[in-house]
């Protein structure tokens, strides 16, 4: 395992929309796993494959749920309304207030492409948001407000 360097804004592979994962081998397993250890030592709640440099369509999220690996996610529904302040390892130094759905329902892929389906609420469900638009080369940034910095 390893932590990887955490690409910034202005680096293009951000802006990219990622492919699917088709191959649930050990190249797979190593990439989730390192994402593991640079979200634990960046002190984040997620991370996407692109912010390492991988166009693959692969988060890790971390929060007092659970540590979950999502690969290939897809939103199934959302709904209500939460309003906060969401920052983003990509990002470094600021934050901003952005609306998300207060609930999702998913479908995801885990490490060995077992299908499943979760719910999320609250800061989980926001959590999972602001990873899943990395996969389609949306930041925070381009939906937040009152953006602030030196944080």
């Amino acid at each position: 395992m390893a932590i990887r360097n955490v690409v910034q804004v202005g680096d293009d592979v951000l802006r990219k929309v990622c492919y699917p994962v088709e191959e649930f081998n050990e190249k797979l397993w190593q990439l989730l796993d390192d994402m593991k250890d640079t979200v634990k030592k960046e002190h984040g709640a997620g991370l996407a494959a692109p912010q390492v440099g991988i166009l693959r369509r692969a988060v890790v999220v971390d929060v007092d749920e659970g540590f979950y690996e999502l690969i290939n996610p897809v939103i199934l529904l959302q709904k209500g309304e939460q309003d906060g302040a969401e920052g983003c390892l990509s990002v470094k130094g600021k934050q901003g207030m952005v609306k998300r759905p207060y609930k999702v329902k998913i479908s995801y892929q885990d490490r060995f492409g077992k299908k499943h389906i979760l719910d999320a609420k609250g800061f989980f469900a926001r959590a999972i948001c602001h990873e899943l638009d990395h996969l389609d080369g949306i930041l925070y940034i381009d939906k937040a407000r009152n953006i602030v910095t030196g944080v």
